[in-house]
């Protein structure tokens, strides 16, 4: 079994985003979009992971559509205030898979760990797979309610209609909820809400470690290690336990954590450098 981390642009936001934000709900997002300040370029990471039972996708990437006029709501405060994409053509997911080796006609799962345009604005390359979203996420993402919520439905291709998923009460260390994608149960997918309602993670269990795709459950390690909540969590206390629950998980087993716009992510995937033990004690209420 492989993993690929594929770079499909880059994306940056406000630092208040990344690295916090004050107040809950509302308010801490108008707080974010009020922040001047802005990131660096942060990478747009999708996976890729060859496993016996097929290949498996994580996230597409972003689409450089993105760059048309009018591709984004004109009304939506987030997409004139707080986010700036940079997607070229061959940046895309799809070309990014050929490059090693893989046509997206290969793909057998494409898991989606939520449906921000980020990470699933590729997802015109990916008509064959089986595509996996939780329920919960797709629910909060369709129709008008989903475009005041920041996702961009009426993007989605015509032939969209993955497959929901509905956690079963299957414990993985200390999450509650998880069920397996592979048979050999190798491949798991987590419940971790907080960045939004309906997120998950990918955790793939190797003989020694596991390998965490984090999605935006934080936008570094260091940020996960200091269980600093991100600046557009729909919920401060929900996101504030998923933190806790990752940062338990590491400490209880050797894990390489992979958020989607970390810089690091992909060194440390290519160096298999787990998560250090020497974080501080965290409670999970």
């Amino acid at each position: 079994m492989r993993i690929h981390a594929l770079q499909t642009g880059t994306v940056a936001v406000k630092e208040a985003q990344r690295s916090g934000s004050h107040g809950s709900g509302p308010i801490r997002l108008l707080n974010t979009l009020a922040d001047r300040r802005w990131t660096e370029p942060l990478p747009i990471y999708a996976w890729a992971i060859e496993h016996p039972e097929g290949v498996i996708v994580v996230d597409t990437g972003d689409t450089a559509r993105t760059a048309v006029s009018g591709y984004f709501p004109w009304w939506h405060p987030y997409y004139r205030l707080g986010v700036k994409l940079y997607v070229q053509p061959e940046e895309e997911i799809g070309p990014q898979l050929r490059q090693i080796g893989f046509e997206p006609g290969d793909v057998r799962w494409l898991v989606l760990t939520h449906l921000h345009t980020d990470h699933a604005g590729g997802l015109h390359h990916f008509p064959q797979a089986e595509i996996l979203v939780s329920r919960t996420e797709y629910e909060q993402a369709s129709g008008w309610i989903g475009r005041l919520n920041g996702y961009l439905p009426h993007r989605w291709p015509a032939w969209f209609a993955p497959r929901l998923v509905d956690f079963a009460p299957e414990p993985i260390g200390p999450f509650p909820a998880s069920i397996p994608l592979t048979q050999s149960g190798d491949v798991r997918l987590v419940a971790t809400p907080g960045h939004t309602a309906g997120h998950l993670s990918v955790v793939v269990q190797a003989d020694d470690r596991a390998f965490f795709i984090a999605g935006d459950t934080s936008y570094t390690e260091q940020l996960m290690r200091d269980q600093v909540v991100d600046g557009v969590t729909f919920d401060n206390t929900v996101a504030q336990k998923t933190l806790a629950r990752i940062l338990t998980f590491v400490r209880q087993t050797p894990t390489v954590y992979l958020p989607s716009h970390d810089p690091e992510s992909a060194q440390r995937l290519a160096a298999q450098q787990v998560v250090p033990d020497h974080t501080a004690d965290v409670t999970i209420r």
